[in-house]
């Protein structure tokens, strides 16, 4: 659990909390889906039209990423912040929503230079063909990050990966550019958009043709990452930076 529920009193709290009949019945009805064999987006209502994630992804070379901001400056761009991400990702025991090819993220991003941090939870369906990553997008915003997570578990799913993330955005012309890293992945950009053809304009402008498209997730690439190491650490992190005292006791 997350540190909310490390709180004076928040046992009982959460106790209390989670035996209330509305999320019993949530629980119930949740978990009477999934013996059916259904997926996460059977949620959804079929008349009513999805968010959509349009998105260019690519790998970059440590080297590159200043180049890019740069050019980025220079286009006209504005710096929207500086994030540190925590990404944490939820399936059934049984990893259903991996096997429908979908994803449920609670994302926790503090602004570097504010320190006020924001809460979502995302669930992403099935990748649509084409040469860009596209597929259905629903967020919406928490009050407490400790909390959903205890929603979450009590509907039975566990948080099989979570990881850190370094983020960079920028706005272009409709688009959002996102200058990511990734513990042990390293650097990638994103650029985020209303339609493919606006995507592929601003990744043209960028002078970033050459770089090839990728479609899998971080989560994806860290859970293979993990996987062909035979690693247990499911929790990934950048690593700790020395402070300064201890920079000048080591000197």
């Amino acid at each position: 659990m997350a540190e909310g529920l490390n709180r004076p009193g928040a046992a009982a709290h959460d106790a209390t909390w989670l035996a209330s009949p509305l999320l019993s019945g949530i629980a119930v009805g949740f978990n009477t889906l999934r013996n059916e064999g259904t997926a996460m987006r059977k949620y959804a209502n079929p008349r009513m039209p999805m968010p959509v994630e349009i998105e260019a992804k690519m790998k970059l070379d440590a080297a590159a990423v200043d180049a890019l901001a740069a050019r980025l400056r220079e286009s006209g761009a504005v710096l929207v912040g500086e994030y540190l991400e925590q990404n944490a990702f939820y399936d059934t025991e049984d990893r259903e929503m991996l096997a429908a090819d979908e994803g449920l993220r609670l994302r926790t991003s503090r602004d570097l230079a504010t320190g006020k941090s924001r809460t979502i939870l995302t669930h992403k369906g099935p990748n649509r063909y084409g040469p860009l990553k596209t597929r259905e997008e629903t967020e919406a915003e928490v009050v407490s990050a400790s909390e959903m997570e205890a929603v979450l578990e009590r509907l039975g799913l566990i948080r099989y990966l979570s990881f850190q993330k370094k983020r960079q955005s920028w706005k272009l012309d409709g688009c959002r550019i996102e200058l990511d890293e990734v513990p042990h992945l390293g650097h990638f950009v994103e650029i985020e958009g209303p339609d493919e053809q606006s995507v592929m304009r601003v990744r043209s402008a960028l002078k970033l043709d050459q770089l090839a498209l990728i479609k899998a997730s971080y989560v994806a690439m860290l859970s293979a990452y993990v996987q062909e190491r035979g690693e247990t650490n499911t929790n990934i992190a950048f690593p700790e930076q020395p402070t300064t005292s201890a920079v000048a006791k080591a000197g």
